[in-house]
């Protein structure tokens, strides 16, 4: 699979801005973030290349927010980076058994997972994005959940932290950890 990579101006690799031909043949395509990658650089790219915000229906509102929010210094205590994940699990047995795969947004703090829907998402702008592993769980049993390395492809990246940040809008007054 051939790599895009996004640089942290929100620019992607050998795509000019406003080529929507060459943009939309590379959603399918490995994404490498570069180093120092941020929700900052996440929202740049959708300022550069708006026909990827057709993608997800809450951009134009993040966005939207995105200007709105401070130039910088957007991190909070307790996240030390953001992290996307996939999992694929095993569900529905005894019965019909299925396959869920779905793809979680979420922040690190040491060794745990922290939950991002008590923030506003102008309040993580500066967080690095980091790539996480495919995590495969067996009907639920948290026991034995394997990990493994995987890849994302623009589409998987950009629908993630869309679909995880649309959930978020806790009024600013309402957050206690600040």
């Amino acid at each position: 699979m051939d790599n895009i990579r996004l640089n942290t101006d929100g620019t992607i690799d050998q795509i000019r801005k406003g080529d929507q031909a060459a943009l939309l043949s590379c959603l399918a395509r490995q994404v490498e973030l570069s180093p120092g990658y941020t929700l900052r650089s996440f929202f740049r790219m959708l300022d550069a290349y708006e026909t990827l915000v057709h993608l997800n229906a809450f951009f134009p509102d993040l966005l939207d927010q995105f200007h709105r929010g401070p130039e910088d210094g957007c991190r909070v205590d307790g996240i030390d980076w953001l992290i996307l994940e996939k999992t694929v699990e095993m569900v529905g047995f005894p019965g019909e058994p299925r396959l869920d795969i779905y793809r979680r947004f979420t922040g690190w703090c040491g060794e745990k997972s922290v939950q991002i829907r008590d923030y506003q998402m102008d309040m993580l702008l500066d967080t690095e994005v980091r790539l996480g592993k495919l995590r495969h769980v067996i009907f639920g049993d948290e026991v034995d959940v394997f990990e493994f390395d995987t890849v994302f492809t623009l589409f998987e990246l950009i629908e993630g932290i869309g679909w995880e940040l649309g959930f978020h809008g806790t009024p600013r007054e309402c957050q206690i950890r600040r």
